[in-house]
């Protein structure tokens, strides 16, 4: 059992305690964060006069042969080790000696830890960012596709409105787009140094935390070191905003599965995204969608997971903070991964305009469009919405759509209506006679994309990690 401490110990470590206490078979995921923080540690040492400039180099040479090795899978990272960072220092000293033994000095494995997880997950903020700039990209490239695509808008799940697919695929951007938002906000508040804060008091050596700080880009140093090694807030932050990418995107697999069911078919699932069942040949599943609502769950968990550890712990480092792992490394996965898989999918789907079109016209998406058609006409709207009540009514009796009645059969539920009531009340008019900002009208969504496309073409341009 290869550990860095044991010097106060009498006796060796219990077997299952230690393979309860030990981390490597999931913090060796950090193992690039590992090597990355202590290069940055021993520059600043020797920089500082607490190492040689050899046992600098010496101890750098070391550390990326030894990360070549495992990249190269020369050198298997394996339990025989406690966690990553004892892996890492013990390859050191078994390669250069006893340089390798002054790698340590002025840190403490709690904020080692604590700079090997924040590395991590900036990382993995830019992976998830430009995963959902994947998905933003598909998304308003069917908007430009579909600016006059017609289909009924819901409310309760009850056709409401007609709106076209552009406007309704620009509701699913504006909630993707808060993502991405959401993300960078936390990269920012997260973006301080916790290396030098030591087991949780600092140490007394003269580190330059600031300056190995802008060795690894972080904004600066943080600026209490008990807060430093003691802080998952940064990961919390992260699992609620994957949390919120998840419901968004289960809410989006929730009516791509209703528009996929044979009561509407609105769209049809590309082959590639489907699967059929084993003793219904007629089968055609939209498995993806469903996995993605159902993996959610999953997410959430993880930061109910997280939520709950951090709720009792007292200041500062306690071992609780080593269950951050697991949950948090799941979560990214399984978000990156609905991610890429919903994006291939929303891409490759084929929509049914003459469905949605249909749908839209026998639903009565128009009937407040015929209300205001009335108000026009002088009529008090309470009396025009009583008047389009008993339309509605006739129409379902007579199993027709309000344009499909003549104009006869219009003037005895009321008079005022007029031969032009057609075209106030066809999806057309319906829709494009709606031109504030934010709404299905043309005009109103040719500058909603252009504003949209303008975010996407400014957040390529600049990187979160660029100063």
């Amino acid at each position: 059992m290869a550990q860095l401490w044991g010097g106060r110990f009498t006796k060796e470590t219990d077997r299952m305690v230690y393979q309860f206490n030990a981390s490597i078979k999931f913090d060796q995921k950090l193992f690039e964060q590992d090597i990355e923080g202590s290069i940055a540690h021993v520059v600043m040492l020797e920089k500082q006069g607490i190492l040689s400039c050899k046992e600098k180099d010496d101890i750098v040479k070391g550390l990326t042969g030894i990360r070549k090795d495992v990249e190269e899978g020369k050198l298997l990272i394996t339990d025989e080790y406690e966690d990553i960072h004892s892996f890492v220092e013990a390859m050191l000293i078994q390669r250069i000696g006893d340089a390798g033994k002054k790698m340590h000095t002025g840190r403490s494995r709690n904020d080692q830890v604590a700079l090997d997880m924040k590395l991590y997950v900036r990382g993995e903020i830019l992976h998830i960012t430009k995963a959902l700039q994947g998905l933003l990209d598909t998304l308003l490239h069917i908007m430009e596709e579909n600016l006059t695509a017609y289909m009924p808008g819901f409310t309760h799940l009850q056709k409401a409105q007609p709106t076209t697919l552009a406007h309704h695929m620009g509701a699913y951007f504006e909630m993707f787009k808060r993502d991405v938002l959401r993300l960078q906000d936390i990269y920012k508040r997260m973006n301080y140094c916790p290396l030098g804060s030591g087991a949780f008091a600092g140490t007394t050596y003269p580190l330059d935390r600031a300056y190995t700080a802008s060795l690894m880009g972080f904004e600066g140093p943080t600026l209490n070191s008990m807060d430093s090694v003691a802080d998952r807030d940064y990961i919390i932050e992260f699992l609620s905003a994957l949390s919120v990418i998840m419901m968004h995107l289960s809410r989006f697999s929730e009516e791509i599965i209703i528009w996929n069911s044979n009561e509407y078919r609105f769209v049809e699932i590309d082959d590639g995204f489907s699967t059929g069942s084993s003793i219904m040949p007629q089968k055609k599943n939209p498995d993806i969608a469903e996995l993605v609502r159902g993996k959610t769950g999953r997410v959430y968990g993880a930061l109910m997971s997280m939520l709950t550890t951090m709720k009792g712990i007292p200041l500062a480092y306690n071992k609780d903070m080593q269950e951050d792992k697991e949950v948090t490394f799941d979560a990214i996965e399984t978000t990156y991964h609905c991610l890429v898989l919903f994006n291939g999918m929303l891409a490759t789907m084929k929509f049914n305009y003459q469905n949605m079109e249909k749908s839209a016209m026998n639903g009565f998406t128009n009937a407040t469009d015929a209300a205001d058609y009335l108000v026009n006409k002088g009529v008090p709207f309470r009396d025009a919405h009583a008047i389009i009540g008993r339309l509605v009514l006739y129409c379902i009796e007579k199993n027709s759509s309000i344009d499909a009645l003549s104009i006869e059969e219009l003037k005895e539920i009321s008079p005022v209506f007029e031969a032009d009531v057609y075209d106030a009340i066809s999806l057309k008019t319906c829709v494009e006679k709606r031109l504030t900002i934010g709404a299905p009208g043309l005009k109103a969504m040719e500058e909603v994309i252009r504003i949209n496309r303008e975010f996407l073409d400014e957040n390529r341009t600049k990187s979160l990690g660029d100063k």
